[in-house]
């Protein structure tokens, strides 16, 4: 069976990205501002609200759920609702986006819950380059992590690359290396411009995913395949490698909004019918307004989708598209 979820352009929607927080342990150059303010706890989602409003979405023909943040890994009682949505019936996977750092501590549990794959951020495998990027992260430690999630049984995860000009471009072969010799699909993201940020210029720091390949190639054959994850990620591969591949997500220079098939939610409650633009339907008032009524909300969510637009209209300068920092909409 199909998903119910269908927008004005006939596309099916059954892939939930969903934020458990909008805090973090690091402050990427690429993510947010080093000195951010959270949210307080009263504007952010409970725990049994955002599984109610998983527990809708799978109920209406999603199939796969990505927990994201912030980092998803430093909400209170994270591994518990992992597992309650993890069970819920017509769900084929649930997946959680992290930056590694609490990787040694929760992998394990993580994996028992019903976690099926993990995305790991990894912009750099040079230790004073990976703190001058995430301005607190200690690459050793994230390096422990994925360590820790291949012994705790997990298989594929990814690792995700943002490539800045000037300041990793030049580790990407590196990087494939690390994922080749570690049995670890990895994913070339192009910067998006989501919220303000003085730390660089993105214009001068865009680095094409087709820039990023030639980089690959000089080191590597790469064969495009016709894999997919249901994400936005193309794969290629490297013949004879079995265990790697190796993605690029576009969204400036191959747009892949014609083939979207996933909604957003916002730890505030909000639903995001696009990353790239502000429109938006607040669940969380439905939510707390309407109590044991979620006929209410499968209603509102059903009703969203006429709304989803085509797609973003990303641009390489440093004006701000989106107001609002990537660690508010959910990596």
């Amino acid at each position: 069976m199909g998903s119910m979820l269908q927008d004005g352009f006939g596309r099916q929607i059954d892939y939930l990205r969903m934020s458990v927080t909008d805090r973090c342990d690091f402050r990427c150059v690429y993510c947010m501002a080093e000195d951010m303010t959270f949210l307080p706890r009263q504007q952010v989602l409970g725990l049994e609200e955002l599984y109610l409003l998983a527990e809708q979405f799978v109920d209406l023909g999603v199939k796969k759920i990505r927990l994201t943040g912030g980092e998803p890994l430093v909400r209170k009682g994270i591994v518990g609702l992992c597992e309650r949505i993890a069970s819920l019936p017509g769900l084929r996977e649930l997946v959680l986006t992290t930056n590694g750092s609490q990787l040694t501590r929760y992998a394990r549990d993580l994996h028992q819950a019903g976690v099926k794959r993990l995305n790991i951020s990894l912009d750099s495998l040079d230790a004073d380059k990976f703190r001058a990027i995430t301005r607190t992260g200690d690459l050793q430690q994230v390096i422990a992590g994925i360590h820790a999630a291949g012994d705790a049984g997990f298989q594929h995860s990814k690792l995700n690359v943002v490539v800045m000009k000037g300041r990793n471009d030049d580790e990407v072969p590196a990087l494939v290396d690390f994922a080749v010799a570690n049995q670890l699909d990895i994913s070339f993201i192009e910067e998006m411009p989501l919220g303000a940020i003085s730390e660089h210029s993105r214009a001068e720091a865009f680095c094409s995913s087709d820039e990023v390949r030639a980089l690959i190639e000089q080191r590597y054959d790469l064969v495009e395949s016709a894999e997919s994850t249901q994400g936005p990620s193309r794969y290629w591969r490297i013949p004879g490698v079995d265990s790697t591949r190796i993605g690029f997500i576009s969204p400036h220079s191959h747009n892949f909004c014609g083939s979207c098939n996933r909604v957003r939610l916002t730890v505030e409650g909000r639903l995001l019918l696009c990353l790239g633009n502000e429109h938006s339907l607040d669940l969380k008032s439905i939510l707390r307004r309407y109590p044991g009524e979620p006929q209410r909300l499968r209603d509102a969510i059903l009703g969203a989708m006429a709304r989803k637009p085509w797609g973003h209209d990303f641009q390489l300068n440093d004006e701000v598209q989106v107001v609002r920092f990537m660690n508010m909409t959910g990596g």
